[in-house]
């Protein structure tokens, strides 16, 4: 089986590695928070044709390894990801929006993201298991 997609007219494989963060790289994806920020990710993916392959909500931050087709751009799609996820997360937990330092913005300005090669497996592994290795070496600190 062939890892290549198929649109009408083009065969693409395009994986992207995406990472961003809550404003001022708090630590509040947490429970319910983390769960509905999942949700609303899953749910824009589907809409926009998109594959995940990982997906990691930890406290602080959000790793994505996801199957983009070549027809959805990647700035707008994390944008639009965004974007949606704040608007939901910041209407259904009000307690977030009681801080004055978050105005009506939920995450950080910008995001990393980087095309994945032949190295997906590793990423992947890494995405899966970068929670447990933190919280490690928390506890290995104190």
């Amino acid at each position: 089986m062939s890892r290549f997609k198929k649109l009408s007219q083009t065969i693409w494989y395009c994986q992207y590695h995406i990472v961003w963060l809550p404003k001022y790289r708090f630590r509040v994806l947490r429970d319910n928070v983390a769960r509905e920020v999942e949700k609303c990710i899953r749910i824009f993916l589907e809409q926009q044709g998109c594959e995940v392959e990982e997906l990691n909500v930890q406290v602080d931050h959000v790793h994505l390894l996801v199957l983009v087709p070549p027809k959805v751009s990647i700035s707008g799609y994390v944008g639009a990801v965004k974007g949606r996820t704040a608007i939901r997360i910041l209407n259904k937990f009000r307690n977030l929006k009681e801080k004055p330092y978050w105005g009506n913005h939920f995450w950080a300005k910008g995001y990393c993201v980087d095309t994945v090669g032949l190295d997906a497996e590793m990423i992947r592994k890494y995405i899966k298991y970068q929670e447990a290795k933190e919280r490690d070496s928390e506890t290995s600190k104190y």
